[in-house]
């Protein structure tokens, strides 16, 4: 179940109570169901995949994708798995874990794990959203955001692109005002 917290502490957990409060940024939140096949869920479960593995993943989450494809024109998917065992892991959360933005549309599906997205709305407040397994998030090109993980340090996500270049953080220099850890609630 995703949360929001706001600056001064407040936290939602329900569905309706956090769009409302992303609504101004028009970001996307949905859940999505993984399924029920047993090889997806072991595949899921192991801290790290191979190519061949991924590739198995991602086509069985592929209507999805082709949802996606049809509604939207997105072209490509990826697999990213994150977890503490990856080397250079740190230096890779470095290049999203400060306030940016994307030519394109930031578009993630998480099947394992969680992470927190961070956002600056248009009244200059932040607020962080802990997203977790089977929930999708859409972040508008243009939206100044950051992403870190949270202590558990592990996440797998579908990452839906509409081109070839991925996204590349482009700093605003902004400061993250506050940067709390959301837990469960």
């Amino acid at each position: 179940m995703a949360i929001l917290q706001l600056e001064d502490g407040t936290r939602y957990t329900d569905l309706q109570d956090i769009s409302r409060e992303l609504a101004p940024l028009n970001i996307q939140l949905n859940r999505w169901a993984v399924g029920e096949s047993q090889h997806l869920r072991e595949l899921i479960s192991q801290d790290s995949l191979n190519e061949d593995e991924k590739e198995q993943v991602l086509k069985s989450l592929d209507k999805y994708f082709h949802q996606l494809q049809q509604t939207a024109g997105y072209q490509t998917r990826d697999l990213i798995v994150l977890h503490p065992g990856m080397p250079n892991l740190d230096a890779m959360m470095t290049k999203f874990d400060k306030i940016h933005t994307h030519s394109e549309d930031e578009v993630r599906y998480i099947i394992d794990g969680e992470a927190i997205f961070g956002f600056v709305r248009p009244d200059d407040s932040q607020v962080e959203l802990t997203i977790q397994p089977q929930e999708y998030i859409n972040v508008p090109a243009k939206t100044e955001h950051w992403f870190y993980l949270t202590p558990a340090r592990r996440v797998k996500a579908v990452r839906y692109f509409t081109g070839s270049q991925g996204w590349t953080p482009e700093y605003t220099g902004r400061e993250i005002h506050t940067r709390q850890v959301v837990t469960k609630v």
